[in-house]
């Protein structure tokens, strides 16, 4: 993953923002929408693109193209800041690799209580019955 290259590659689009600002909301685009092209990234080889297209598939629009966008803060240029490091996060935990699970076997002695314990269950549950008559 290079950093430089993939920051080269997003594209930016500031519009109006909602929220706090006042009569400057109106006239002032400080949200700033981040698309970045995923199946044509020249900054990351072909297994990363295809491990985050599995592991961040949900963000991903058809086209594979990733969607973020930023209005927390008054100043465009802050939250393009913020929108650049939020990306970067993005692509961090989607590039980590899952652990591979190894399945350990029961204990005996777990199988063993187990068992001990139903059939405990069982006989207490079988003395409830009233008793047959013949």
């Amino acid at each position: 993953m290079n950093k430089d290259v993939l920051q080269s590659e997003l594209d930016f689009k500031a519009v109006r923002s909602s929220g706090a600002g006042g009569q400057n909301v109106n006239k002032v685009a400080s949200k700033v929408e981040l698309t970045f092209d995923l199946e044509n990234s020249a900054g990351l080889t072909e297994d990363e693109k295809t491990l985050l297209v599995k592991t961040i598939a949900n963000r991903l629009t058809k086209e594979n193209i990733l969607l973020l966008q930023c209005e927390e803060s008054r100043s465009q240029h802050k939250n393009k800041e913020l929108v650049i490091q939020r990306f970067f996060e993005v692509l961090k935990e989607g590039l980590v690799v899952p652990k591979k699970r190894i399945r350990t076997k029961t204990p005996r002695s777990v199988v063993k209580k187990r068992l001990k314990l139903k059939r405990k269950v069982a006989d207490k549950k079988s003395n409830r019955k009233p008793p047959e008559i013949e």
